[in-house]
């Protein structure tokens, strides 16, 4: 059974939006995927996910 992802809300600056947009192009992901990989891995650094 695949876990449900959650959905959210998420106002950003238009600055960063474009940003981070550019940055997934160049990563070859979505933005949705590039946000949860930054996050992932950020929580990851932090010791708060395995």
């Amino acid at each position: 059974m695949l876990s449900e992802k959650k959905k959210i809300l998420l106002r950003l600056d238009p600055n960063l939006h474009r940003v981070l947009q550019k940055w997934a192009a160049d990563d070859l992901r979505s933005f949705n995927s590039q946000i949860e990989f930054l996050l992932r891995n950020s929580a990851m650094e932090n010791k708060r996910l395995k």
